[in-house]
């Protein structure tokens, strides 16, 4: 993985993506300090699609037992059944 000064990846951005989509992912730097990577789409759309939980993972975690954000049911009154002659 490349390292790029921000000032470097700013006047060659060009130059930059052209690296990121055939090399892989870029790294750019601000002041020395690890600030951002440039990645090609398809791994950007892998590493998200992971990210996901499945709706079993919702169901089964801890995390959000009891904090379950159900709306309230309206107002309106059900119909009263009538009886089967």
């Amino acid at each position: 993985m490349n390292i790029w000064p921000v000032q470097d990846a700013k006047a060659r951005f060009s130059e930059l993506l052209e690296t990121c989509l055939r090399k892989g992912p870029q790294l750019v730097t601000r002041r020395g300090v690890d600030a951002a990577v440039l990645v090609p789409i398809e791994q950007w759309q892998r590493l998200t699609e992971g990210a996901k939980p499945t709706l079993k993972d919702l169901l089964l975690s801890d995390a959000g037992r009891g904090e379950m954000n159900i709306p309230a049911r309206g107002a309106r009154k059900r119909r009263r059944s009538e009886p089967f002659e």
